[in-house]
């Protein structure tokens, strides 16, 4: 169906029969009868004329469908076409006599020649509407390419000397002088930071020679079914932060201990009491007997009860140490001391074990949590090492032993003594503020009373304190290099890390094998 709603049939399409008509047409033209007279006819009769760019003349688009009146077979006389549809007063959109006024900058076109497309054309448009790259003339400069803007970076290294090759001022020009003025502001960049040092490396030993036993455990200690509680770890370690100082402590098995599979004889207790600036920190190290099978429990016990006697009086500990009465505070600790010494040789008797056997050496050291308090105090019996590090050099704290005279004291009520009675035959009691559990009466003299060591010091910025056992005292009297080794690796503004605290502990020295245990003290 055509647009004017006609229905259109194989003998009405005339445009069929005149294309795609088999039979020649015999009849003679008329004058301007040609095929384009008969499109043109036809074509104005139905649309406003185009330009028709392959001759110029104004003919009908090429996209658009040509409706037509039903004709005959017979041909159409141009004379004979209908009038034109359109009104004649109607503006023609693309007039072919005015052609398009182009800027002045390119010139006139000409009138024939359609705008140059900005877009590729279609694929059903002609070849003649674009124009392939090749044609562009050789004179035209090519457009300028974007080239960034490269960004100046501040030089990372001191600007050398230019190389030989450099073209050099002629020498027989004399150098310029500097100016006098104030020295000119560049922009080079600041010399790099000097590298820090590599670290040390580590020693694994000090002396003449390296140790006789292997530097790692080999042999675990026998144990018992039915005592596994009395079994005591290979090593121990711990560490703590409080007010003005830092706290790192290690206890280790010695060399040959570890070969021939015997447990650990020295103990080691970190303990805080109460809360706050009030708290009060305990650290005790203990010794058992050499050569004796129960020497590491006698140790434990030692540390556990002087533990629980210092905690039920942490209190009016924590405000003599801050008050610093040290008068108050060796009495009290002297007598709490005594006490845990009597339960041992208790426990010695219930075990069936000699006194002097069932022992050990005991060394404890009181630090208040509070910020504004430097006292340290140190107390104990028996052997061991109490050093201070100072400006880099040890210096030997220990408390001189007292003369032989000098040493006195009644053994305490309920432990080593015979019950006190008065002249009117009631027995003696002592208010203490504590519960003890009932003890049974030895009917043997104490053994000989250990002198009792005391000594409160005040810390200064920058010191470490060193409490030790006999394990790692003796080789920092006996061999200086122990001592200077220790000496460089903890003279530093940090105190080491628990790792490297316990790797400085086990620096092994020919001729030393015993168990060490070693609380060190960094004061801020």
């Amino acid at each position: 169906m055509s647009q004017q709603g006609e229905r259109r049939t194989s003998d009405d399409d005339w445009w069929t029969r005149l294309y795609d008509e088999p039979a020649p047409d015999n009849a003679p033209a008329k004058a301007g009868d040609t095929l384009d007279d008969r499109f043109d006819s036809a074509a104005q009769a139905v649309s406003p004329a185009v330009p028709d760019p392959r001759s110029g003349r104004s003919g009908p688009r090429h996209a658009a469908r040509v409706p037509q009146q039903p004709v005959a077979s017979e041909r159409i006389d141009p004379a004979d076409r209908p009038p034109d549809p359109m009104p004649a007063a109607a503006p023609d959109p693309m007039p072919a006599a005015a052609p398009e006024t182009p800027p002045a900058a390119t010139g006139p076109r000409a009138p024939w020649q359609p705008p140059a497309p900005t877009a590729p054309p279609d694929a059903g448009r002609s070849a003649a509407w674009w124009e392939p790259a090749d044609s562009v003339p050789a004179t035209a400069p090519p457009p300028p390419a974007y080239e960034p803007r490269a960004i100046p970076e501040p030089p990372s290294k001191p600007p050398t000397a230019p190389p030989e090759s450099a073209a050099a001022p002629p020498p027989s020009e004399p150098p310029v002088p500097p100016e006098s003025g104030p020295p000119t502001v560049t922009d080079a960049a600041p010399p790099p930071e000097p590298e820090p040092p590599a670290p040390r490396p580590r020693t694994a030993h000090v002396g003449d020679g390296p140790p006789t036993y292997d530097p790692e455990p080999t042999a675990l200690p026998f144990a018992r079914p039915d005592s596994l509680g009395e079994l005591v770890a290979d090593t121990v370690l711990d560490g703590a932060r409080y007010g003005s100082y830092v706290l790192r402590a290690a206890s280790v098995r010695g060399d040959s201990a570890r070969y021939r599979g015997e447990p650990r004889r020295d103990a080691l207790l970190t303990a805080r009491f109460g809360n706050g600036p009030d708290a009060l920190v305990l650290v005790a190290v203990a010794s058992g007997v050499r050569a004796v099978g129960d020497a590491h429990l006698a140790a434990a016990d030692a540390c556990r009860w002087i533990g629980g006697a210092i905690g039920r009086s942490h209190a009016r500990l924590a405000d003599d140490i801050r008050a610093g009465r040290r008068g108050d505070l060796k009495s009290g600790l002297h007598r709490l001391t005594d006490r845990s010494y009597g339960r041992l040789r208790a426990r010695a008797a219930e075990l069936g074990a000699e006194p002097e056997q069932y022992t050990a050496s005991l060394r404890c050291l009181l630090l208040s949590a509070d910020p504004s308090c430097r006292t340290r105090v140190f107390f104990g019996v028996g052997h061991g090492g109490l050093f201070r590090l100072r400006a880099g050099a040890w210096q030997d704290i220990e408390p001189a032993l007292p003369e032989p005279g000098e040493v006195s004291g009644e053994p305490v009520v309920g432990f080593g003594s015979a019950p006190a009675e008065s002249v009117e035959g009631d027995r003696l009691t002592m208010d203490l503020h504590t519960v003890e559990p009932v003890r049974p009466f030895i009917d043997a003299p104490p053994p000989p009373a250990e002198p009792f060591r005391f000594r409160a010091s005040v810390a200064r910025p920058g010191d470490t304190l060193l409490l030790c056992s006999g394990g790692l005292a003796e080789p920092l009297r006996g061999e200086p290099a122990l001592a200077k080794e220790l000496a460089e690796r903890w003279a530093g503004d940090e105190p080491p890390g628990l790792a490297a605290f316990l790797a400085d502990t086990q620096l092994r020295v020919k001729g030393y094998a015993d168990d060490r245990t070693a609380v060190a003290v960094w004061e801020a």
